[in-house]
């Protein structure tokens, strides 16, 4: 089992940066990939970014060139800085982490963008 805690979600303007973070405990030698997933009201949950633990990522268009997805191993933590945050960016954001045999999610944290 591994279990996920999420921080550092809030409410920002426009234009402004907030910091997701996101720390593993548990089977982590198992973990794999991790990743951020958001979903908005009445919408799909949707991929934000992934990083391999070799460190190769992954981003969805929209977020590309403000959004910086990082994982430190060493304390099992991936991290998602996202600048330049817009409206559409309101969501609640969740951490999942990948073994050879299952997925993990963390509880969610709610990103709020106001205009």
């Amino acid at each position: 089992q591994v279990q996920l805690v999420e921080s550092g979600g809030g409410l920002v303007q426009a234009g402004g940066s907030l910091r997701l973070s996101c720390a593993a405990s548990g089977k982590i030698f198992s973990i794999n990939v991790m990743g951020w997933y958001r979903q908005a009201p009445g919408k799909q949950r949707e991929l934000v970014a992934v990083i391999t633990s070799g460190g190769s990522s992954n981003y969805a268009d929209s977020v590309k060139g403000r959004f910086t997805i990082s994982r430190d191993n060493a304390k099992s933590a991936v991290y998602l800085q996202m600048n330049s945050l817009k409206p559409e960016d309101t969501a609640v954001y969740y951490c999942k982490v990948s073994t050879p045999w299952d997925d993990y999610w963390g509880q969610g944290t709610q990103v709020t963008v106001s205009s």
